[in-house]
């Protein structure tokens, strides 16, 4: 999936703003199969449990019938044509997700070779926290960062002063 590369600054940022806002106590719910950052939330102390792989726009059992007290998003909403139904439906009070951020330099993501891996939104800000807000959510704080690359380049330049990813924490209204 990383082709070769890891997200390591995304991780650092995200995994910050999970310790400032959930307590290792909670139990999370996180969307998508286990992943190498699920890895990286367990091995700091949090229970996760993920998704199995269902296609979340048609099959939102496992979050329905979830207990978990927190559900997280990682890069996960913008793959999905209709996210409002399953983040209405969800049984937690506290969500942490996060998005990479629309670049008008750039044209949304998709990959050649895994239909899973492609971005059917691309948002701004605004239109996250619109579908936030839709679906019930309180959004309690929020961090923008950006990815720069080690290229050469006028979209490399832009991408060291251009947020790039965007997280939120987010209560039940």
């Amino acid at each position: 999936m990383y082709e070769n590369t890891f997200p390591n600054k995304r991780y650092e940022h995200t995994l910050q703003f999970l310790r400032k806002h959930i307590n290792t106590n909670e139990s999370i719910l996180d969307l998508g199969v286990e992943n190498p950052f699920t890895k990286i939330m367990q091995k700091d102390g949090y229970q996760v449990t993920n998704t199995n792989g269902e296609d979340l726009d048609i099959d939102i059992s496992t979050v329905i019938n979830s207990d978990a007290e927190v559900m997280t998003a990682f890069e996960i909403c913008e793959h999905l044509l209709a996210p409002l139904h399953l983040l209405s439906n969800s049984k937690s009070k506290k969500l942490v997700a996060s998005i990479p951020l629309k670049l008008w330099f750039s044209p949304a993501y998709r990959s050649k070779t895994d239909k899973w891996d492609r971005h059917y939104h691309e948002f701004e800000d605004w239109q996250f926290n619109w579908l936030l807000e839709k679906a019930g959510w309180e959004i309690q704080d929020s961090m923008k960062w950006t990815n720069p690359v080690n290229k050469l380049g006028f979209r490399p330049l832009l991408r060291l002063f251009t947020p790039r990813y965007y997280i939120v924490y987010a209560t039940r209204k």
